[in-house]
């Protein structure tokens, strides 16, 4: 569609609320042939916000945006929220290098009230505002838009639980389409499709009012005198709701697609001035016919054909990844052996665990969108002889640091953590980076952390995590392919590789391939380091090195806590008395980019490291 009439005269959110019901049903129209159109050629979130369009649109007609604030969980599906607020415009560099985000950026609209990027946080966020707002003695509202998939993550509880009972002017609104990424999973999954199943209450209640319409004069009131008698009609369906058992107010469930039912509940939760839930029934990929039949397919998309749903060229590789290798070796193992588990925080298919859940399906557990959860879970089942892999990408591993301290590591329960994404990964962005994995790990004691430079490495490092280890050990490896062939064995902690001892070259994982394709292409090289396991540092490893005159380290991780900065320190206790530099990511957040040209302006690119070692051996640095 290249046509966007009704779109296109919109100058903001008045123009919005002045438009007629035709109108209306036209600009969802016309916005869900948008959403496709950009996202087929720049990739990003699509079936998420096909399902959501008629719901941000009575979002932004009952809500006076940015007054009332409207907090979007995850945020994969704010795109329309995006266009509707005054970013239409720039949606051609939509997760490009410094081009619009794929999630609410405060500091991209103020319309953006809080950042997102992780699951379940929403209600706590909006809960934080609406006591704001009533400690400031504003009416404004907060409202939270919370995609059922959150509901598997805990958080989630826990601000229902403190904001039930309060007198705050707080909506959630849940929007409940029976997916995350994947099919949800457990027991408030069940209820919510209990709730839609019993026996038809969207039908139940719109013949009731068709029959009350029907009525003359009395009709109409009727039908309002049963809107506000704390719906009659769900408690004769339902008898009550877990929601309103927390202090909540429960409004529901209600049509996502048809905008009359949604601004009307919308409008009931705003003036009601407490807490309270507006459950939404949608279809994830509504209106392109592809994305609703498969809706995971089209959750995270790259470039992809329109009118054949064919995805094209995209930035992953088409062989092999480290993450289907990993699952390959570990669904191998599962097989072999009854005491491995695997564990996965609603990415079976993202982490490459599909087929271990089918060899072994007794064995495979997702938690959803359950990160805590899935560490203490599997210290659980560890206590009981089994061997329990828990894979989750860097970025989401942070939302279990105090359970693999303190559930994990401190009893020396031996779990495996295979830590996917590791390093940067791209177009997500800031919230998405796997750069504080080796910080945040390295700081707790008794783990022990494997980062493989390729799939012979990673295949190896899995049995050593598996069986040669205690406590918490940890696999980790990037997002995507292999990179040039490393020499660093199958079974080696690091290999030293001859060369001019006027410098020694270290390096780990992604990057140790870099230095391997960067010292080929030089005339004398320089002595090459290569780990293999990079924590603890080996004390062998330490002695050596503090021998040497000149060592540079190049590391996809953050300065601050990096196998750069521990090397350093256990260098100088050691006596080491030469020069050291350290070629790493900065400390701080990365926005979104392209992996091959961060790596290239962070200095971490083969040619980076090439010529960093030209300058180094030459004395000019």
């Amino acid at each position: 569609m290249d046509s966007y009439p009704i779109l296109d005269k919109l100058n903001g959110l008045q123009d919005l609320r002045a438009l007629s019901d035709w109108e209306l049903e036209r600009l969802c129209f016309e916005i869900r042939g948008f959403l496709v159109d950009h996202v087929s050629r720049t990739g990003g979130h699509l079936a998420s916000n096909l399902g959501a369009v008629e719901l941000t649109v009575a979002l932004h007609r009952v809500f006076r945006s940015p007054q009332d604030s409207i907090v979007w969980d995850v945020g994969h599906q704010s795109y329309t929220h995006k266009i509707l607020t005054g970013r239409k415009d720039a949606f051609d560099t939509l997760r490009q290098p410094g081009g619009l985000s794929g999630f609410p950026k405060p500091h991209e609209s103020v319309h953006d009230a809080f950042v997102a990027g992780h699951a379940s946080t929403s209600v706590s966020a909006a809960f934080g505002i609406a006591t704001a707002n009533r400690l400031s003695g504003n009416d404004h509202t907060a409202v939270a838009v919370v995609g059922d998939g959150a509901f598997t993550g805990g958080m989630i509880y826990e601000a229902i639980n403190n904001a039930g009972r309060s007198n705050t002017r707080l909506v959630i609104v849940l929007n409940h389409n029976d997916m995350s990424i994947s099919k949800n999973v457990g027991a408030f999954a069940r209820y919510l499709s209990t709730i839609r199943a019993k026996p038809g209450y969207l039908q139940f209640k719109q013949r009731v009012e068709g029959f009350l319409n029907r009525i003359p004069l009395a009709g109409p009131a009727l039908i309002r005198a049963i809107r506000s008698s704390k719906s009659v009609l769900k408690y004769i369906l339902y008898h009550n709701t877990f929601f309103e058992e927390m202090g909540l107010y429960y409004i529901g469930p209600v049509d996502g697609h048809n905008l009359k039912e949604l601004e009307r509940a919308l409008i009931q939760a705003r003036e009601l001035g407490q807490p309270s839930v507006v459950q939404v029934e949608t279809v994830k990929g509504k209106g392109y016919e592809f994305a609703e039949r498969n809706p995971p397919a089209y959750h995270g998309v790259s470039q992809f054909d329109v009118c054949t749903g064919a995805v094209g060229e995209s930035p992953a590789p088409s062989g092999p990844t480290f993450s289907s290798v990993f699952g390959r070796a570990l669904e191998e193992w599962g097989i072999k052996d009854s005491r491995v588990c695997a564990v996965t925080a609603a990415m079976k298919l993202g982490t490459g665990l599909e087929g271990f859940s089918r060899s072994c399906p007794d064995r495979f557990f997702d938690v959803g969108i359950a990160e805590e959860h899935a560490v203490t879970f599997s210290a659980g089942l560890a206590t009981k002889g089994y061997i329990p892999v828990f894979a989750v990408y860097s970025t989401f591993l942070q939302r279990s640091f105090d359970q693999v301290l303190h559930d994990a590591a401190l009893e020396k329960t031996h779990i495996v953590l295979a830590v996917d994404r590791a390093g940067i990964v791209g177009d997500d962005g800031d919230t998405h980076q796997g750069i504080f994995d080796v910080a945040m790990l390295t700081c707790i004691p008794g783990v022990t952390i494997y980062s493989p430079a390729g799939f012979d490495s990673l295949k190896a490092d899995l049995r050593r995590a598996l069986y040669e280890e205690d406590g918490v050990a940890v696999v980790r490896y990037p997002r995507g392919g292999e990179g040039a062939h490393c020499p660093l064995g199958p079974a080696e902690d690091d290999v030293w590789v001859d060369g001019d001892r006027r410098l020694t070259a270290i390096s780990y994982g992604r990057t140790a391939a870099a230095l391997w394709q960067a010292c080929q292409e030089l005339e004398a090289p320089p002595e090459q380091v290569y780990l293999n396991k990079i924590w603890p540092l080996s004390d062998e490893l330490v002695r050596v090195l503090a021998r040497r005159a000149h060592i540079i380290i190049f590391e996809e991780s953050i300065l601050s806590g990096s196998i750069a900065e521990h090397l350093l320190s256990a260098l100088t206790r050691a006596g080491f008395s030469g020069k050291y530099s350290m070629v790493t990511l900065p400390d701080g957040f990365i926005p979104q980019c392209r992996v091959s040209d961060a790596l290239d302006a962070f200095g971490l690119s083969a040619g980076a490291i090439g010529g960093r070692i030209q300058m180094e051996m030459e004395g000019k640095l």
